[in-house]
């Protein structure tokens, strides 16, 4: 394949979204980028709005083909990663979104998922067929809540009228011609992500969407990851351009990352944490408060699955601390900030800010910031918000070696917060293991642009990915097992003190 022709991926994340342009060698070309408003209206209550999301795609596709000087055609195919469980509905005939789309860190569902619960089973009433607890996190209620709260929206859904989908769907939508012939398209990654989806069947739960008053009529076609979904309509600037690829972020993180072996694992440092692990063709239910999804599905070839551990809040604490609390003034410092200190002064920190996923999946906890003394200063919370992230991430590798039978080794890590060498550090301390970083840090778009890439030819396959792969840095635990077990007992005390926080008249 010439190197003159290129891949690009598009990366709608939960802060921004990106334009990503590869060449064959998975070298990045060029990039465009631009932030979104985060919307708040209430606590707990977290919405983006769908138009702008749009228009900012168009606006880094522009800007990554504009610093790369290239033009539609230098483009082989374009792949597209995004935020999971995020949900958008709307009106299929003139392409507005009925409502802003809700995000998976928004809680409001929480009444809907404890009403499905009480039918019989609890958080456990779908797992068994689709792998997730029932949980605010995911698509299904979000729907719901749409659907229930939006004037009309009920009656123009029944009639045909809505369409609903990931930002996967929505952006492809719009990308192939929105209202005028758009593809209505998921791939199984984002579809295993919205407690609708059956994991062995790979097609839509016509029972489950009833229980959550969702018509199938509004939900995406299931396609694999790695197919031509359709073209970059005709008056954009992707004219004629397939689009290939879907992954959603994390499992795009995975191919990335070439896990392409049962009990290869990754580790996402995003605004929340997302640990994967490959567990091949097998679909290995959770006892350990882990989600059951799938891995990628490429072209014809069987589904892949993996066992996952979310983490809400890693990256975003960073920024609450930035954004809300004003003790650093860009992201980047607070790696300087916490390196003034030797430890954290007996803080700890645990950002249960949407309530605790894996592998406790309690929606009554709030944050907590626990062990304080006159002693602590700024350079101790900065260090025990940094050590949280380590530490989630520890609780989710705990729960991953008992569900899988088999002890990671090492843990490939990827996502904004690697470049933090501190607390890189402290967590290969913390886990054990090795902690190693690929040269090429943007695996999430590399994982899309891969898959497009692979259903159009550009690449021949997985062997030309872990050709590609190569590691920049590994970091060896230093920290001895005493401390290692003492600094762990300390944070599960700690996590114990966010539980039970919400009741029925905190608001």
């Amino acid at each position: 394949m010439s190197d003159t022709k290129y891949v690009m991926a598009i990366d709608q994340g939960t802060t921004s979204t990106r334009a990503i342009i590869f060449d064959h060698k998975a070298n990045i070309i060029a990039t465009g980028q631009k932030e979104h408003e985060q919307i708040f209206p209430r606590a707990g209550w977290v919405e983006h709005d769908a138009t702008e999301i749009w228009v900012n795609t168009r606006e880094v596709v522009g800007q990554a083909l504009g610093r790369a000087s290239l033009q539609n055609s230098d483009i082989e195919a374009v792949g597209i990663t995004n935020q999971r469980e995020t949900a958008v509905v709307w009106d299929k005939r003139t392409g507005e979104p009925v409502y802003n789309a809700i995000v998976w860190q928004d809680t409001r569902t929480q009444k809907i998922c404890d009403e499905l619960g009480a039918l019989g089973g609890g958080a456990e009433r779908y797992k068994d067929r689709v792998g997730l607890p029932l949980a605010t996190y995911f698509s299904g209620p979000k729907i719901r809540w749409i659907l229930d709260n939006v004037e009309g929206a009920r009656e123009k859904a029944e009639a045909g009228h809505l369409a609903f989908g990931n930002t996967d769907s929505w952006v492809l939508w719009n990308m192939t011609g929105g209202p005028d012939g758009g593809v209505h398209v998921t791939d199984v990654t984002n579809a295993s992500r919205t407690m609708l989806m059956n994991l062995d069947t790979l097609s839509w739960n016509e029972e489950i969407a009833g229980e959550m008053g969702i018509p199938v009529s509004m939900l995406p076609e299931i396609r694999s990851s790695s197919e031509v979904y359709g073209e970059g309509r005709a008056k954009g600037l992707l004219a004629g351009v397939p689009i290939a690829g879907i992954l959603g972020d994390q499992q795009a993180a995975t191919f990335g990352q070439a896990c392409f072996e049962v009990g290869h694992a990754k580790n996402t440092y995003g605004t929340g944490n997302f640990m994967l692990i490959n567990t091949g063709t097998e679909i290995v239910p959770s006892k350990n408060g882990l989600l059951t999804t799938v891995c990628y599905k490429i072209g014809d070839a069987d589904a892949v699955y993996a066992l996952e551990g979310s983490i809400a809040v890693t990256g975003s604490l960073v920024q609450w601390l930035r954004d809300n609390l004003g003790i650093i003034s860009s992201a980047p410092e607070i790696e300087q900030l916490a390196a003034s200190v030797e430890d954290n002064g007996g803080a700890y920190f645990v950002p249960a800010f949407s309530g605790l996923f894996a592998p406790y999946w309690r929606s009554d906890a709030r944050g907590a910031l626990v062990g304080l003394t006159r002693f602590v200063n700024k350079g101790h919370i900065a260090r025990a918000a940094l050590e949280a992230t380590a530490f989630q991430t520890r609780e989710v590798l705990d729960a991953m070696n008992a569900d899988s039978g088999v002890d990671l080794t090492e843990l490939k890590v990827d996502g904004g917060m690697i470049a933090n060498e501190a607390l890189m550090q402290f967590q290969a301390d913390i886990l054990g293991v090795d902690v190693v970083r690929p040269k090429i840090a943007e695996t999430t778009a590399l994982g899309a642009a891969y898959a497009a890439g692979i259903a159009v030819g550009f690449w021949s396959g997985e062997q030309d990915v872990i050709d590609n792969w190569a590691e920049d840095k590994r970091w060896t635990p230093q920290m001895d097992t005493d401390e290692r077990d003492r600094q762990y007992r300390l944070w599960k005390k700690a996590v114990t003190r966010t539980f039970d926080w919400v009741d029925d008249d905190v608001r």
